[in-house]
């Protein structure tokens, strides 16, 4: 019977502390520590959208920096890190637009901006790959991050119908 209690007891603590790992905030493991405190602290959908889109903005340009002073060490590493990075801000960006739009938030500015910003990255990527500086390193990843912003441009836009416009002030 003892023995029982102490299986019984081990197996609580275990699950215990499997339920508490689950309840803690997933913490992207492409944002520093930093970025995703600001993510936390941002208190609108507009400013996480903001931020996400410029996370996504600084690895692309991390990015084109490292093709064009490779590392000596980790090149190819830092290039699929990178690469990966920008594609899950992007993602995240345009996750914050639609669930916004589920929950009937003002994310107008965040689908404008997503629109905008994410036109200008699709022409960086594109360029990216007819450049094709050492394309074979990071291929796959460029593919997705293409298809990626393409998506999220069909989504803004998408979301640009769906989202209610700004409210206009009537002169009397």
């Amino acid at each position: 019977m003892k023995h029982f209690r102490r299986i019984s007891f081990v197996v609580f603590i275990v699950l215990l502390s499997m339920a508490s790992a689950n309840a803690q905030t997933v913490k992207k493991d492409y944002l520093s520590d930093y970025e995703a405190d600001k993510i936390r602290d941002a208190e609108t959908p507009n400013e996480r959208i903001k931020l996400f889109v410029q996370f996504a903005d600084e690895r692309l340009k991390k990015f084109q920096y490292e093709l064009d002073h490779p590392s000596a060490s980790r090149h190819s590493e830092m290039l699929n890190y990178l690469m990966n990075s920008y594609i899950g801000c992007v993602d995240d960006a345009s996750d914050l637009i639609q669930e916004g739009i589920e929950k009937q938030q003002n994310v107008r500015a965040g689908v404008d901006l997503m629109a905008n910003k994410a036109k200008e990255f699709l022409e960086t990527l594109k360029k990216i790959s007819a450049d094709a500086k050492e394309i074979d390193i990071y291929k796959l990843n460029l593919d997705d991050a293409i298809e990626g912003t393409q998506d999220a441009i069909n989504d803004a836009e998408k979301a640009k119908k769906s989202v209610a416009p700004p409210p206009t002030r009537r002169k009397n």
